[in-house]
């Protein structure tokens, strides 16, 4: 295979290159096919980054070399990318303001594949046409398991937290981490702010804690965690950020972050190695 080819996508051109090299060691599974596994699946993914100011995983020597997190556009990104300045405040760079890249269309989406961009994470609101931060349009429940506990004691959670929040008029949507645990998704109104959003989440975490002090924690020391799941409502903060669904996973196997039916987490049979690209591909796209 040839370093570099040049490629047309949707009438943009797109210089690709390395594409045999490996990323995930373990299987094989080249940059070709991360490129090919994103460009199939975006039917499905892109409506979930549109409008979000991306943070992306970087593994440009594959999973098992050094990774790291980019939010700003890097150098040479191309004119035809949407960017927003959005403050960072607190930035561990001292940065009082990042160019974030907006993915709404597949050639970004391309691009950021060829940078072996892994992990696509985003944050809980949208930006504005004229790229100004709007209030969150959806809240955000991470499961986290403590070991020994494991996806099957998320997906007894799961269940928990959907019955609890139908009783405020929520409609919850499960997703696989694509690692260990699972997120849950409702969307909202985007008439409260962050802040609002967390104190209410962790209002509901508490209380399934004290329902079921057994299975829930929704405190943060680690020490309280292990056989159980935590809650964690602080996902919904203003600036922190959650993995896109449909997103590669950089462990072991290519894994994604794979939305799920109910009636597969009732079943609490799936594991997240059941759900690799080729999968979820076949589940997004042939039903």
């Amino acid at each position: 295979m040839p370093d570099r080819i040049r490629v047309d996508v949707e009438g943009r051109h797109l210089d690709l290159t390395n594409l045999d090299k490996v990323l995930y060691p373990q299987v094989g599974f080249t940059k070709a096919e991360v490129i090919d596994y994103y460009t199939r699946i975006s039917p499905v993914l892109l409506p979930h980054l549109a409008g979000r100011p991306l943070t992306r995983i970087r593994f440009p020597n594959g999973v098992d070399g050094n990774s790291f997190f980019e939010k700003n556009a890097p150098a040479g990104t191309p004119d035809w990318v949407r960017t927003v300045r959005l403050p960072v405040p607190g930035s561990s760079r001292g940065r009082e303001t990042i160019d974030f890249i907006v993915v709404e269309e597949l050639a970004t989406l391309v691009w950021l594949a060829n940078l072996a961009s892994l992990e696509l994470h985003t944050p809980q609101w949208r930006v504005s046409g004229d790229g100004e931060p709007l209030d969150p349009d959806q809240l955000v429940i991470d499961l986290d398991p403590g070991p020994p506990a494991g996806l099957p004691a998320c997906y007894e959670v799961a269940l928990l937290v959907r019955d609890r929040l139908a009783e405020d008029g929520l409609d919850v949507r499960p997703k696989t981490s694509g690692r260990k645990g699972m997120q849950l998704v409702a969307d909202l109104p985007g008439d409260e702010t962050a802040d609002e959003i967390s104190a209410y989440v962790k209002d509901v975490a508490e209380e399934l804690s004290r329902r079921r002090p057994d299975l829930v924690v929704a405190k943060m020391a680690r020490q309280l965690r292990p056989g159980k799941v935590f809650i964690d409502w602080s996902q919904n903060n203003a600036f922190k950020t959650t993995v896109a669904p449909y997103s590669l996973r950089a462990g072991a196997l290519p894994t994604v972050s794979a939305p799920l039916t109910w009636d597969e987490v009732a079943e609490g049979v799936l594991t997240i190695a059941d759900l690799t690209s080729s999968v979820v591909l076949s589940r997004a796209l042939d039903g």
